[in-house]
């Protein structure tokens, strides 16, 4: 019997399948982000961020809207303002990350943005239920670097995840994969396009892309839409592209 369990976001709809066995052990066996340690760890992030997100609004609400743009622009700036504020993707968004790793069997994932790692450990809880593989993720903030692989270990994932610490225009410029299957986008925006021309001679036709708020980086989708190279679509804030 097979329970299906909607999860749906404004403008498209995910449909995630929950097996129900008669044992125990094969119930568990089937995702790990509905087992221990990741399904509390995971409830327990989501629930920082909400609290954290509020502290930041506070934070930025005397700045003016010139402050406030002039902010985006500088995002060592940004960052370092947002230090301790979790910055995470939406629940479906997460969950997307794990279904699209999950069903195409991809080995090796970059991400630019760990944050407190809510995203990363559900790109690498799809390796390590897909059967192993890869990820290497970024974050510039020194504190965040430390309680996101705090928390990835925390989800028994760290022997395949690896976070560079400092600004991802230097880390990523080595020691990539040669083959990249997918890559997420989650950092400043206004680094997206950088980000994606130093992955991209790593990535291949199949390989795929997910940005947050892609819309705030509009010289990263005039390159998706004018390059030829991919198909790209927009869902709610997210843009998913696939590499032809």
């Amino acid at each position: 019997r097979k329970q299906l369990i909607d999860l749906r976001g404004e403008g498209f709809t995910f449909i995630k399948i929950q097996g129900m066995a008669n044992s125990e052990d094969a119930t568990l066996s089937l995702c790990s982000l509905q087992r221990e340690p990741i399904m509390s760890l995971i409830n327990q992030l989501f629930a920082d961020h909400d609290e954290s997100k509020e502290k930041f609004v506070q934070q930025v609400a005397p700045l003016s809207k010139k402050e406030r743009q002039e902010l985006m622009k500088d995002y060592r700036a940004l960052y370092s303002m947002a230090k301790d504020i979790h910055l995470a993707v939406s629940s479906d968004t997460a969950n997307l990350l794990y279904m699209l790793v999950r069903s195409g069997g991809f080995k090796n994932i970059v991400e630019f943005g760990a944050s407190f790692g809510i995203s990363t450990i559900h790109l690498a809880a799809a390796l390590r239920d897909g059967g192993g593989g890869r990820l290497i993720s970024t974050e510039f903030e020194p504190s965040k670097v430390r309680n996101a692989r705090t928390n990835v270990e925390r989800a028994g994932l760290s022997d395949i995840t690896e976070i560079r610490e400092g600004d991802a225009l230097e880390t990523l410029k080595h020691d990539l994969p040669a083959s990249i299957d997918f890559l997420f986008l989650d950092g400043a925006k206004s680094l997206y396009l950088n980000i994606l021309s130093l992955v991209e001679p790593f990535m291949h036709p199949g390989s795929m892309i997910v940005a947050d708020n892609a819309g705030d980086s509009p010289d990263y989708l005039q390159h998706l839409r004018t390059s030829n190279k991919y198909i790209t679509s927009k869902f709610k804030d997210i843009e998913v592209t696939y590499k032809l």
